[in-house]
């Protein structure tokens, strides 16, 4: 099959379009302050990710807004949040409890956008899942995007959207799509479920290494 026929890429992508839900990427509304917060497990890539799409607001849509890391365990994290937000001319705030989200979520409530770095957690840690369940419950108008590597074993990317459904994630963004060949993980995920997808990231630059998810994307990933 050659990768880059266009009948193969149209008829994969059809079928993937009918089995899968996909959000083309993060559209602000008109609506006040979009906030969201990046969650999953530790490696995964949540804070290039999330910095990825801060990039696109304000580089591509000339968007303000700004950033909040609760990944205190790691100082690297907060360290690297805090350049990319320099970069970017975009305020960075630390919090440590959900109290504090709550008051820096007010803070900016005149920006377009809010992006939430949260701290990694294990899925098989129950009291860490209640912890971020907890969290972010602090304002109902935050999105979650349930980050997830795509080198990531079928078995255990299961069990990650299992655990984390008590979060409730509204979409779902997949990383490291240049890591492996087989991406069958994302359709097998996602397959019949009610979750877009809304992401894929394919390197580590930012912030060129992200695409909005589509079928017509998804399908020239397959097919590579």
């Amino acid at each position: 099959l050659d990768s880059l026929d266009p009948r193969a890429v149209s008829v994969l992508s059809g079928y993937l379009a009918q089995v899968m839900k996909f959000t083309d990427g993060l559209k602000l509304g008109a609506h006040g302050s979009r906030v969201v917060a990046f969650i999953g497990t530790t490696g995964v890539g949540k804070t290039t990710t999330l910095a990825k799409v801060a990039a696109h607001f304000v580089l591509e849509a000339n968007l303000k807004g700004a950033l909040i890391t609760a990944d205190t365990y790691r100082i690297s994290a907060v360290e690297q949040l805090k350049k990319y937000a320099e970069i970017l001319g975009l305020p960075v705030e630390v919090v440590y409890s959900a109290a504090d989200l709550k008051k820096a979520i007010a803070r900016h409530r005149s920006k377009d956008f809010i992006l939430v770095d949260t701290a990694g957690r294990s899925q098989h840690n129950r009291r860490q899942m209640a912890e971020l369940k907890e969290f972010l419950a602090v304002n109902q108008n935050i999105e979650k995007y349930l980050v997830l590597s795509a080198t990531t074993k079928n078995e255990d990317a299961k069990d990650i959207i299992d655990k984390f459904s008590v979060c409730k994630p509204d979409k779902v963004i997949f990383t490291k799509t240049d890591e492996t060949k087989s991406l069958g993980i994302i359709l097998n995920i996602l397959r019949r479920k009610e979750m877009r997808l809304s992401y894929l990231t394919n390197g580590q630059s930012v912030p060129d290494d992200i695409v909005p998810a589509e079928a017509g994307k998804l399908a020239e990933l397959f097919l590579r």
